[in-house]
């Protein structure tokens, strides 16, 4: 499970995604975290995954100028994938949502939490759990849970 703050600065994005599905963004978080993601390929920086299995609903097209600085932790959506920004990058994906997990560390090990051919669902939080479980991470003391695939969230 990868906790998410979705919306509001966390996800400035968000918005446009639900409208040009014609949906609330409540509905757009509901259905991009109700499923079970593939992970296809780890890449473009350290940890960043590249997610199958996302919504036709809400594909939603790459930035037309993409930002100079994504924060690490950022959700976004790029066309029919979403995917997660381990670091501090540029990036050009619609962003929804944040979560406090460092999905890579070089001074953990492994440094890549997620690996190639494993599933992870999404998991909407709120500012508060978001803070709480940040301080978590930051002292070690945080593991994300392990679901298998099909299992009830």
């Amino acid at each position: 499970m990868i906790p998410v703050l979705y919306g509001g600065e966390a996800g400035p994005d968000l918005g446009f995604v639900a409208s040009h599905a014609h949906l609330s963004e409540d509905e757009a978080v509901a259905l991009h975290s109700s499923r079970d993601y593939l992970i296809y390929m780890i890449g473009f920086t350290p940890g960043f995954t590249y997610l199958g299995g996302m919504d036709d609903k809400i594909a939603t097209p790459r930035l037309e100028r993409p930002r100079e600085h994504i924060p690490a932790g950022s959700v976004g959506i790029a066309s029919k994938q979403t995917g997660i920004y381990p670091i501090d990058s540029p990036g050009g994906w619609q962003l929804i949502g944040l979560t406090p997990l460092k999905l890579y560390d070089p001074n953990r090990e492994p440094p890549i939490l997620p690996s190639v051919g494993e599933h992870i669902r999404f998991k909407p939080i709120t500012k508060e759990e978001f803070d709480a479980i940040k301080v978590k991470v930051d002292e070690g003391a945080y593991q994300p849970t392990i679901i298998k695939v099909g299992e009830p969230a």
